[in-house]
């Protein structure tokens, strides 16, 4: 178990756009992934507002389930993408980080089934939840 989340943490790290919107990986293991992505001017969508935009969100989000997924110890390895659906529920507060954190909370033997949230400093209201789908590698 200690390999994989060693190897989701690499994953993340070694990812342009990861690097790029400056993702931390805050927590993994066990089906369980938790990524910071921190403000940046860079990442606004909308100028006069300064909300971050919506596709950075997503790409956090993207990236946490994958993370959960491959830290899972019924993965024998990496995994794509299936499907992702994202529901934003409102703006993230700008100058603030957003905190994605995703569970695998079903896994089969060729898909993982993840739910995950993106909160700022409200943490009574998330900027976005998500659920999706996701390829697992048999173990070797």
């Amino acid at each position: 178990m200690a390999d994989m989340t060693a190897l989701a943490r690499q994953f993340i790290q070694a990812l342009p756009h990861s690097v790029m919107l400056g993702m931390q990986p805050q927590e993994m293991g066990e089906g369980v992934a938790s990524i910071s992505m921190p403000y940046k001017d860079e990442l606004v969508g909308d100028p006069v507002t300064g909300v971050i935009h919506g596709g950075a969100v997503s790409a956090l989000m993207d990236t946490c389930c994958g993370a959960a997924v491959m830290c899972h110890p019924e993965n024998g390895g990496g995994t794509a993408t299936i499907d992702l659906r994202i529901d934003y529920m409102r703006a993230a507060t700008p100058g603030q980080t957003i905190v994605a954190r995703a569970t695998c909370y079903h896994i089969t033997r060729s898909v993982a089934f993840v739910r995950a949230v993106a909160m700022d400093d409200d943490t009574e209201n998330p900027v976005a939840t998500a659920t999706g789908a996701f390829t697992v590698e048999a173990k070797r």
